[in-house]
């Protein structure tokens, strides 16, 4: 029997992208339409059912499994939220929370097209992370909100809110947009400013499975394959850390992955004796002054 107490992980995070919506389809739509107010397309309703049917099939493979969703206040991604769920019967679904917190970035009000496309080509040459639109946010903005997301999120884990009964296995879904879900993932996995540059954008409707592994690290190597995650955009050393995270035991560092020094570093000595100009007893010799 499992203590009241002890904590409980999700098996998965599901991370899911809205479907289609009409900004997607025609840039003009943001011109006359709040950003928050864009609906779906047809094909993104239709999108947004076949992932339901898709998560479906990545969660039902015990008896006992629950979902508890997170949904961006917008109305692309509330309309995807409802299409998902017509996959689920209510006693599947163990508890629903809008939150603004994961919400599309802020590109200012109302976007003039023209005026858009000249602030983007600009953008492209800033860089994206850092790059704050006119009246709006930067991704770097987004990362700080999806940060204090991340730590509500561990909150609730923690305390056992989104598992009551500690019998069922629970899968969380959060449905969200392209860039916060970009974040969210860099966020978790500790990626660079410069690995989160090199990531490709979610599709509609596309979702992206982080599953607990058996040491009690989540990855994306246990359902995604190398070549999904290299079409993601990421790089050779950052499938290898998910692949490590795939059996690694929770707590431990993963020495082989170089951005964790050598990323920062052009060439760090091996040892003491290796330092240009000093030695050990430089070193004992500064602790005596």
């Amino acid at each position: 029997m499992v203590h009241p107490n002890m904590k409980l992980l999700p098996k998965r995070i599901i991370l899911a992208r809205h479907g289609e919506s009409q900004g997607n389809l025609d840039n003009s739509a943001y011109t006359t339409t709040p950003d928050y107010r864009i609906p779906l397309t047809p094909l993104g309703l239709q999108q947004a059912r076949l992932a339901g049917q898709g998560i479906r099939n990545v969660v039902s493979n015990c008896p006992n499994w629950k979902l508890y969703f997170y949904v961006s206040p917008y109305q692309r991604t509330r309309s995807t939220l409802c299409e998902i769920g017509k996959s689920f019967s209510r006693r599947r679904i163990i508890g629903v929370r809008e939150e603004c917190r994961i919400r599309e970035q802020d590109f200012g009000n109302f976007q003039v097209e023209e005026r858009m496309k000249v602030i983007k080509e600009t953008r492209e040459r800033f860089g994206r992370f850092f790059f704050r639109f006119p009246e709006g946010e930067s991704a770097a903005d987004v990362f700080d909100r999806v940060s204090s997301f991340l730590e509500s999120l561990w909150r609730d884990i923690d305390m056992n809110r989104l598992n009551r009964d500690h019998q069922s296995e629970i899968n969380l879904v959060i449905i969200s947009h392209g860039l916060a879900l970009r974040v969210f993932l860099t966020k978790w996995f500790k990626w660079t400013v410069d690995q989160f540059e090199r990531l490709n954008n979610f599709g509609n409707c596309e979702f992206r499975v982080m599953q607990l592994g058996v040491g009690g690290e989540y990855s994306l190597a246990i359902h995604h394959t190398k070549e999904e995650m290299e079409q993601w955009g990421l790089s050779t050393e950052m499938i290898a850390d998910q692949q490590w995270r795939a059996t690694a035991n929770k707590g431990e560092w993963n020495e082989e992955c170089p951005w964790h020094l050598d990323a920062f570093f052009d060439q760090l000595p091996d040892s003491d004796e290796d330092v240009e100009g000093h030695s050990d007893e430089d070193v004992e010799g500064n602790g005596d002054a």
